[in-house]
């Protein structure tokens, strides 16, 4: 059974169940959060990859991919307006990385708040 953070981020209870039922015995869930647009309805986030539902899969079919952290090479956030939150952030909704070998995967979250939060997660691991 995965361990949770205490600061444990979840959009909808059905999506953490999925990512639980990947997860390994030691893995500690960070956050789960709902997106939008077409293709990935969800992504999750623990302290060893990132966990996504994929409507788009391989030619139409649907798949939780995993993507180890050390997989990523940069992560991105979309300048929306140049408005800024805090320390500089811009407010986004849409984080990109940049997965060694297979090039970039884009999230729509549900919110500038989540992709920022997304955003530090994923920085937490590429600068350990």
């Amino acid at each position: 059974m995965p361990e949770y953070a205490g600061d444990m981020y979840v959009d909808k209870k059905d999506q953490l169940e999925k990512i639980e039922a990947v997860c390994l015995p030691d893995e500690l869930i960070r956050a789960v959060f709902d997106l939008k647009g077409r293709g990935t309805g969800f992504v999750g986030m623990t302290d060893k990859r990132i966990i996504y539902y994929d409507k788009e899969w391989l030619k139409n079919k649907k798949a939780l991919v995993s993507i180890p952290f050390s997989r990523i090479s940069a992560v991105a956030s979309e300048d929306n307006k140049g408005f800024f939150i805090t320390k500089g952030f811009f407010v986004s909704d849409t984080l990109a990385i940049t997965i060694t070998g297979e090039g970039v995967k884009t999230f729509e979250f549900r919110g500038g708040d989540k992709a920022h939060r997304a955003h530090m997660i994923i920085m937490e691991h590429l600068l350990a």
